[in-house]
């Protein structure tokens, strides 16, 4: 009953007879919500618990069909079973639907509909599903993401080895070169052999081998003509399975926005607003792994640009803006990426007030934050467990969710930044590789060895004379884009001996994030290439400026690099030369002064401990993240460890802990600073081995350098 009254809406609403508002739409999916409970199974318990609300359902839809089209000229027979043959008489000759597959379909039709206040147009009758025997129609598969991921290695290999195919067919051409060459010697034997005086032995045999040189020229030249067809075909064929492959990992990005419209409808009543979302390129293929992990971090910026964006309806009218605000999502593949972005016509984000949360929050001095660039600001979003927001509610206010939403695309080798414009709104702006499986790479040679570079992580290539490197502050330079950029030989940073080069230029190579670029000088490129990603052994860990390993063409293996931590080294080599220490000897070394490795993801606090430790007099070392902070750890010599707890790929108290099992540096000090000020966090830092458990304010009355020189006294020694 309560489907059937629900299908008399759909269809007088089709025919222009209803005018579906708001409330309406509310009740539908209120009945579809009920009836998507079916899908348990467990059809007798529905029954039993779910059959009054069900009636209620039915009798309240009922009346508001019956209510609306009492004014009609010609008023439609009432929704009831009894009353309706003709749509049971649809329903029941089209192979008999069960009530699963109904209310999966009604729950699918009312999760696309988009939100709005306003009536909607009768919509155009949809095309007929096609048959069950059409040979066009998808057939759904299930397997496993090992056996896709050991296919793609497989097709891979196979691409690799039908392209040594043409090399081989190069030295069969060679052969036959030579075979040309010996058949012109041996028939200038022949001819000479005609004048002279031997035996008839000697003459036909030179004549026979001669012959037999011919016979085996043609047939070489047939089964060269014949190889070379095989692997021209070969070749295609690889080709072919190994894009097959990769499109088998692709699914459209809308499996991932299945569901937004009827959220941020839900949300926005819920907080009395008017929202509608609009969606653009679902049809952009986007690799299954990545795709899984964009579900929850959309969705939170999603439901946060709705109760911190968007401003009430009478606030928006006030404004001159419409009633309805609009969210609108756009995916789209550009130069190699996939770029994701989320805006909002909304209030947009209030610098000066998140400047003065920033300093109530005691995350930073008065000081240092009336210095902040915008970007910097903004990336005080991404703190944990800071919010805007002055109030708690069911959806934010937490300062829990955009610090995930950043760890996630970190994880997987993305970027994102923060647009806004007070007033008008505010753009979250993601840019995703499309598929962690291939990779579109640089291929350049560093210490005579060939590296990768991800491609949509590589700004420029420049070939440049010697005469243009400048010496600023003692460290290489050069100019680019009216920039001086820092220039950092690529053999220093994976600690390579110097290959010798006579080239007349220079070959640089251009990377940044989003606050510095860097040159990297390297011997040669060699030019692009799709390769497939393979993960370097889990019992290696994490290798310092690599992130994975490829195979190219030609069968030989390559590198690919870590951008990321590949800027982290860059950065010390340009800024403080500690990739490479020299080690002082005699009296000096007995006052060399202590070194310092401060750990934090925020590159706001690491300057601010930074710049209060070099005023103490220590030398110290900057990382991003745990990662970051264990090479630099395992690879230099430190007398003490500043951490922070809330960090990407490794936290402060895995950090700690893996320094505390680790006998060549468990008896460096340890330091915790954290945002965190509750007893339980606390406890746990001092319990992975942590010597002092800071927060944030002892910057300000001295603890923080208090506890430094308790644990290893002054700067020198």
């Amino acid at each position: 009953d309560l489907a059937h009254v629900m299908e008399e809406m759909f269809v007088l609403t089709q025919k222009g007879k209803f005018k579906i508002q708001s409330t309406d739409i509310d009740l539908l999916l209120k009945s579809s919500d009920l009836l998507a409970e079916l899908q348990n199974g467990n059809i007798v318990g529905w029954i039993a618990e779910r059959t009054q609300a069900s009636k209620e359902l039915t009798t309240e839809i009922t009346s508001r069909l019956q209510g609306r089209e009492a004014a009609k000229p010609k008023p439609a027979a009432p929704p009831t079973v009894s009353t309706a043959p003709d749509q049971l008489t649809t329903f029941t000759t089209q192979e008999n639907p069960s009530p699963n597959e109904f209310g999966q379909a009604v729950v699918a039709t009312l999760t696309r509909d988009p939100q709005t206040t306003q009536a909607v147009s009768p919509p155009t009758p949809p095309p007929a599903a096609p048959r069950s025997d059409d040979p066009a129609k998808d057939q759904i598969v299930k397997i496993s993401a090992q056996s896709l991921t050991r296919l793609l290695s497989l097709a891979g290999e196979s691409l690799v080895e039908a392209r040594w195919l043409q090399p081989f067919s190069t030295s069969l051409l060679k052969l036959r070169k030579h075979l040309d060459h010996l058949a012109d010697v041996v028939d200038d034997v022949c001819r000479g052999m005609e004048h002279l005086p031997i035996g008839n032995r000697s003459r036909d045999s030179a004549f026979d081998a001669r012959e037999r040189l011919l016979t085996s020229r043609g047939a070489l030249a047939e089964r060269i003509e014949e190889f070379e067809s095989h692997a021209r075909r070969s070749d295609d064929l690889n080709s072919r399975l190994y894009r097959e492959v990769i499109a088998s990992r692709m699914r459209p990005f809308s499996d991932v926005t299945l569901g937004w419209s009827r959220m941020a409808r839900d949300v926005a009543r819920l907080l009395g607003k008017k929202v509608k979302v609009v969606i653009e390129g679902e049809d952009t293929d986007v690799d299954r792994d990545i795709l899984e992990k964009l579900d929850a971090p959309l969705g939170h910026i999603l439901r946060n640009a709705i109760d911190h964006g968007m401003e009430m309806p009478e606030e928006r009218i006030a404004l001159g803006k419409p009633e309805t605000g609009t969210i609108r999502v756009t995916a789209r593949h550009h130069a190699g990426t996939l770029n994701i972005s989320i805006s909002e016509d909304g209030r947009g984000i209030d610098l000066e007030r998140l400047r003065k949360k920033v300093v109530e929050k005691k995350l930073i001095t008065q000081d240092m934050a009336s210095r902040l660039s915008d970007i910097e600001l903004l990336d005080f979003l991404f703190v944990p467990n800071f919010s805007t927001k002055d109030t708690v509610n069911e959806i934010s206010g937490r300062g829990v969710g955009l610090d995930v939403v950043q760890a996630m695309v970190q994880n997987v080798g993305g970027t994102i930044r923060i647009v806004t414009k007070l007033g008008e709104g505010t753009t979250f702006e993601l840019q995703l590789p499309i598929t962690l499986s291939v990779v579109r790479a640089v291929l350049v040679k560093i210490a005579g060895d060939p590296f990768a570079l991800p491609l949509n992580r590589t700004d420029r290539l420049l070939r440049l004379p010697p005469s243009h490197l400048r010496t600023l502050e003692g460290k290489p330079h050069f100019e680019a884009d009216g920039r001086h950029i820092g220039l950092v030989p690529g053999h220093q940073i994976f600690d390579l001996p110097p290959s010798e080069s006579n080239q007349e230029e220079i070959c640089i190579l251009l990377i940044s994030d989003r606050t510095h670029q860097y040159g990297i000088l390297v011997d040669n490129f060699l030019g692009e290439q799709d390769l497939v990603v393979r993960p370097l052994d889990y019992r290696l860990g994490k290798v310092q400026n690599l992130s994975a390993a490829a195979i190219l063409e030609d069968g030989s293996p390559v590198l690919i690099v870590d951008i990321d931590d590949m800027m982290r080294s860059v950065s010390q080599l340009v800024h403080d030369g500690k990739l490479r220490h020299q080690r002082q000897s005699g009296p000096k070394a007995a006052q060399r002064t202590k070194k310092i490795l401060v750990v934090d993801d925020s590159a706001i606090v690491r300057e601010a401990e930074r710049q209060l430790l070099l005023g103490r007099g220590y030398d110290v070392d900057l990382a991003v993240d745990g990662v970051d902070g264990w090479n630099a750890v395992r690879s230099g010599q430190y007398d003490l460890v500043v951490s922070d707890i809330d960090m990407p790929r490794m936290t402060g108290l895995e950090f700690v802990s893996a320094i505390r099992s680790d006998p060549r540096v468990q008896n460096i000090p340890v330091v915790i600073v954290s945002y965190r000020d509750r007893d339980e966090d606390r406890i746990r830092g001092l319990e992975v081995g942590a010597n002092y458990y800071l927060t944030k304010s002892s910057f300000h009355d001295g603890r923080f350098l208090d506890a430094i020189e308790e644990l290893i006294g002054g700067p020198t020694g």
